[in-house]
C-alpha cells in the first residue's frame, strides 16, 4: 500500500474546518480565529475546499494575518506602555517568518510542518524538467476554465474577470521530477512591455480565442505574430523560429450559427506551424489532445496531462517523493504511478528575476546590451 494515504474527498468540510481552527488556535487571538471559521465556513457550503489555498484560501488567510499584526502591534504598545519603556521595534532576527507564512504553513502542515516548512518545499527540479507555459487571448474566451481542465480536471460555471493568475504544478513521473509554471498573463493586454516579458520568458503557449467571437480570433492572430518576432529578436535569428505553440477554438458546442470564425479561415491563419483544436471547456471536448499536445511540444511526458496522472496534496507529493528515492530500485506498481501536486503558495517571479533570465548573466555584457535595446520596448 501507498505509505500516505490521500484524505478521503469525501471528508467533511466542517471536520476539516474544526481541525484546522484548533491548529489556529494556539497561535492566534480569538478574532483571528473567528475571522478564520466564519470564512471557511460559507466557502465550505458551497463546496471550496480552503486546504488547496485556491484564491480564496489566500484571501483568507490575508485577513486573518491582517487581524493577527494589528492585535500584535496592540499588544507590545499596551505591554511596554505597562512597563514605561518606549515602543518597541521588531527585530528581523527574531523573526525571520512572517505571519503570512506561519498561517499558510499551519493550514497545509499544522504544527510539525511550520518547523519544516523551508526544508520540504519541492525541490531538486532539474532545469531541463522545467517548463513555463504562457496563456494568451482576448477575455471571456475560456482561457481560465481550460486551465481550470488542465489543473484539477473540472469546470466552474460562474465566470470571473482574471487579472493574471500564476500556477505551480510538481510531477513525480518515471523516477524524475518535473515542474510546469503557468501563468495566464491576461491582464497584461494593456501593458506591451509587461506582456513582452511574458512571451519572452515563454518555453510553450496557448493561444485560446473563441469561435463566436471574431475580434477574439484577430488577437490570437496579432498574438502569434508577436511570438514569433519576439522569440526570433531574442535567438537573433532572420528566420522564423520553431516556438512550441498551441492553439484553441474554443466553445465548439455553441450552435454553428454563432460561429463568427470558419474552420478554413483558422487553418489558413496559422498554418502548419501550430497545433490547432476546437475545443469546449464546458463539455471538455478535444481538451486532451490540447494537452498531449503541449506535452509533446514542450519536451514532456504524457503523463503530465490530468487523466494520466494521480491527484495528491502538496504534503502526500512531499512524503511519495521521498519514499520513491529511498527506495530506489522498487518495482512496485503503486509507487511508480505518476503523481501530481498543486503547489498552493506558487508567486510569479519577479520581474527582476525574468528580466535577468531573458537579459542573460551579468557577465555577458555585450549580449545584456544588445537583448536590453531590442526586446522590452
Amino acid at each position: 500500500m501507498c505509505p500516505v494515504m490521500e484524505l478521503d474527498q469525501s471528508t467533511n468540510a466542517a471536520a476539516l474546518i474544526k481541525h484546522q481552527s484548533h491548529v489556529l488556535a494556539s497561535a492566534s487571538s480569538p478574532g483571528v480565529l473567528l475571522a478564520y471559521k466564519s470564512a471557511t465556513q460559507r466557502l465550505g457550503a458551497i463546496g471550496l475546499k480552503v486546504s488547496t489555498l485556491s484564491r480564496a484560501g489566500m484571501g483568507i488567510l490575508k485577513l486573518a494575518t491582517t487581524q493577527l499584526k494589528h492585535q500584535e502591534k496592540k499588544a507590545r504598545v499596551v505591554r511596554a506602555s505597562s512597563l514605561g519603556k518606549p515602543h518597541p521595534t521588531i527585530d528581523s532576527s527574531q523573526c525571520k517568518k512572517s505571519p503570512m507564512d506561519q498561517l499558510a504553513a499551519l493550514v497545509l502542515h499544522g504544527h510539525t510542518g511550520l518547523q519544516h516548512m523551508w526544508k520540504e518545499l519541492p525541490c531538486g527540479t532539474k532545469p531541463q524538467n522545467c517548463r513555463r507555459i504562457v496563456v494568451l487571448g482576448a477575455p471571456r474566451v475560456g482561457k481560465t476554465s481550460i486551465l481550470r481542465r488542465f489543473l484539477r480536471d473540472d469546470f466552474e460555471e460562474q465566470y470571473e474577470p482574471t487579472c493574471e493568475d500564476f500556477h505551480r504544478k510538481f510531477y513525480h513521473i518515471r523516477g524524475e521530477t518535473y515542474q510546469i509554471d503557468i501563468l495566464d498573463a491576461s491582464g497584461e493586454r494593456s501593458f506591451p512591455a509587461k506582456r513582452r516579458l511574458s512571451i519572452l520568458t515563454g518555453d510553450i503557449f496557448l493561444l485560446v480565442f473563441s469561435l463566436d467571437d471574431r475580434s477574439s480570433f484577430e488577437e490570437v492572430r496579432a498574438l502569434h505574430a508577436e511570438i514569433l518576432a519576439a522569440k526570433s529578436a531574442l535567438h537573433r535569428s532572420k528566420q522564423k523560429v520553431c516556438v512550441p505553440t498551441v492553439i484553441c477554438a474554443n466553445k465548439v458546442d455553441l450552435p454553428s450559427e454563432q460561429h463568427a470564425v470558419s474552420r478554413t479561415e483558422v487553418s489558413r491563419a496559422f498554418g502548419n506551424g501550430s497545433a490547432l483544436f476546437e475545443t469546449s471547456a464546458k463539455d471538455s471536448v478535444n481538451l486532451e489532445q490540447v494537452f498531449e499536445a503541449l506535452a509533446e511540444r514542450g519536451g514532456l511526458p504524457l503523463e503530465t496531462g490530468p487523466s494520466q496522472h494521480r491527484k495528491v496534496s502538496i504534503r502526500s507529493y512531499q512524503a511519495l517523493r521521498a519514499a520513491r528515492l529511498a527506495e530506489k530500485g522498487s518495482k512496485s506498481s503503486v509507487r511508480d504511478t505518476p503523481c501530481g501536486a498543486l503547489y498552493p503558495l506558487a508567486r510569479r517571479p519577479s520581474f527582476s528575476t525574468d528580466l535577468q533570465l531573458v537579459l542573460g548573466t551579468k557577465g555577458n555584457k555585450k549580449q545584456s546590451k544588445t537583448l536590453d535595446k531590442c526586446q522590452i520596448q
